[in-house]
């Protein structure tokens, strides 16, 4: 006799394709635009094909989306990227994240600056 489920078991993770499926059931129109959208984002114009998908691979490192990630990794291959080109890429993004904190710190810098001014204005006055 075969086992039966436990009544209680959580049922398995609905698949990408069955979570796309759904987006496209929810919301066919704004799913229609966006893919749309994405087309004509992707087409070669200026920036060729293969130059717009290492692109979106730094970018996907910057906002740390695993999926795009995956996906535009092999859409960069598919349009001749190297591992290489895909690697510095990669780089690129980390320095781009890391010199955004860096930049930053001015922010930061200015707040400490301003506030030991007015410390230093409250002493003044004491």
């Amino acid at each position: 006799m075969a086992e039966q489920p436990h009544p209680h078991a959580p049922n398995p993770a609905p698949t990408p394709q069955q979570l796309a499926a759904q987006r496209r059931e929810l919301t066919p129109d704004a799913t229609t635009a966006f893919l749309a959208f994405s087309g004509k984002v992707f087409a070669p114009g200026a920036l060729d094909a293969k130059a717009k998908q290492i692109i979106a691979v730094a970018v996907a490192h910057v906002t740390q989306c695993q999926q795009c990630i995956r996906s535009h990794t092999r859409s960069a291959l598919r349009a001749g990227a190297t591992a290489q080109e895909l690697m510095e890429a990669a780089w690129v993004a980390a320095e781009m994240r890391a010199g955004g904190a860096y930049a930053h710190s001015n922010v930061m810098l200015a707040a400490i600056n301003e506030e030991q001014s007015t410390q230093g204005d409250q002493e003044g006055r004491s």
